[in-house]
């Protein structure tokens, strides 16, 4: 069975097992709208086929997946189905562009991430999920210019807004403007608007004003051009902190909107 996006953000996942016989019961072919996942392949039962599309739908939502699994007499190894269960994970949403092929006992994993340290713990993931009979074929790689980019236009400034509120300042408009012009550069690549703040007072208080704050940054860049299907917007509070929050330097550094191509 393979799994394909057709955002940026692809990922394509194919199932398949060792043919008895001529495939059946095929879906008839659809062709996948930007942002849907594309499940295709041959499994040998219903409840095998419901059990992964379960999976999928509980992962990338149950609006993205296009159904194209077929049924038909397939040779399993052993729990096959219970292994192919614990690699569709939400890592998979965090490849870009990529393949995830389960071919009985072979496993092949494509496409783009954000970094080496993800990158690595994707694949220490896979590898951990399967027992020693499979092989691992890690075909991910690093998207760095394209992170860059993104981080290269903002530097080291700080989306600005008003004290204790999630109204942007005219230097906060400024510098997403040009975060506007870099993300068009990008050409669909979806891209998450992280929000953070110091940990000055309630937690939940922080939570609160660092989602607000993200997704007015999501609507501002929605306003100007950037596809808001291709923007989500989360917010971290005082839980992600970059520098030490005992001086009012590192608060200020803490406070801060992060850009990440979604991974």
């Amino acid at each position: 069975m393979r799994i394909i996006t057709q955002r940026a953000l692809a990922a394509f996942l194919t199932l398949c097992c060792a043919a008895a016989a001529a495939q059946n019961t095929a879906p008839a072919p659809a062709t996948p709208q930007p942002g849907q996942v594309l499940a295709s392949g041959t499994v040998p039962d219903e409840a095998t086929k419901a059990a992964v599309l379960a999976k999928l739908r509980d992962v990338y939502g149950a609006e993205r997946v296009v159904d194209q699994i077929a049924i038909g007499p397939v040779a399993m190894p052993a729990n096959w189905n219970g292994y192919v269960q614990k690699l569709i994970t939400p890592d998979l949403r965090q490849i870009s562009r990529g393949q995830l092929k389960i071919d009985g006992s072979n496993v092949s994993l494509r496409g783009e991430v954000a970094n080496e340290a993800l990158r690595q713990r994707i694949a220490s993931n896979v590898a951990t999920n399967l027992n020693p009979t499979y092989t691992v074929n890690n075909g991910l790689r690093v998207s760095a210019a394209e992170q860059a980019l993104l981080d290269n236009t903002l530097g080291n400034r700080t989306v600005e807004f008003e004290s204790g509120k999630a109204t942007l300042t005219p230097t906060g408009r400024a510098i997403l403007d040009e975060m506007v012009a870099a993300m068009l550069k990008l050409k669909g690549r979806r891209i998450e608007i992280i929000g953070h703040t110091d940990s000055a007072g309630l937690r939940a208080s922080n939570v609160s004003l660092s989602q607000a704050r993200a997704a007015t940054v999501k609507s501002y860049l929605a306003a100007h051009g950037v596809a808001e299907e291709n923007l989500a917007a989360s917010g971290q509070g005082p839980d992600r902190p970059i520098a030490s929050n005992d001086s009012a330097e590192g608060r200020a550094r803490n406070r801060r909107i992060e850009f990440r191509l979604a991974q």
